[in-house]
């Protein structure tokens, strides 16, 4: 299971794009609102989530976590109990971490990019803490993946697909999308 999380604010290509493509892989992957089930994304586009944080209990098993940006949904992602919790097992249980746009500042917040090459949206570097910052589109780094901006979004679902499953898969989703 994947889990993206949304909250008011966010960008929704970084978001809807990864959906769509990790769905087109056959990867389970589930919105999870942050508050309530309908979010509404920074360009006032509503999201309707496959769940809220309300119906998770805790201890679900998940492969990846993604965190999209967009301002203020990093901001209020940054804030939830919920994608604290996700983010602290992801760590503990070396799953993967995905995050674009402003919301690698998340990671570099708790510690997670110390050590790691990382990228993001241009202004947020010095929030990276412990990272190297790299000027590249997509980074993967062990478990931790970050990208700049929406503009990346395809290259970031690409990188999440090929950790999730191969590079071969990878490929097939980029050659059938004409990419």
């Amino acid at each position: 299971m994947v889990y993206i999380f949304l909250a008011n604010g966010f960008e929704e290509i970084e978001a809807l794009c990864v959906l769509d493509f990790l769905r087109r892989a056959n990867i389970d992957t589930q919105t999870v609102g942050i508050g309530e089930k309908t979010i509404t994304g920074s360009h006032k586009i509503p999201v309707v989530c496959d769940i809220t944080d309300a119906d998770l209990k805790g201890n679900e098993t998940f492969d990846m976590i993604i965190l999209p940006g967009g301002l203020p949904g990093a901001t209020n992602l940054d804030d939830s109990k919920v994608v604290d919790h996700f983010i602290r097992r992801a760590v503990d249980e070396n799953k993967f971490i995905s995050a674009i746009c402003a919301a690698p500042f998340i990671l570099g917040k708790r510690g997670i990019l110390k050590g790691k090459r990382a990228t993001c949206y241009p202004g947020f570097e010095d929030q990276l803490i412990g990272a190297e910052i790299v000027n590249e589109g997509c980074v993967r780094d062990g478990k931790v993946i970050t990208a700049q901006a929406m503009g990346k979004s395809h290259d970031f679902a690409l990188e999440i697909i090929e950790a999730l499953t191969s590079k071969e898969t990878r490929q097939k989703l980029r050659d059938a999308v004409l990419y």
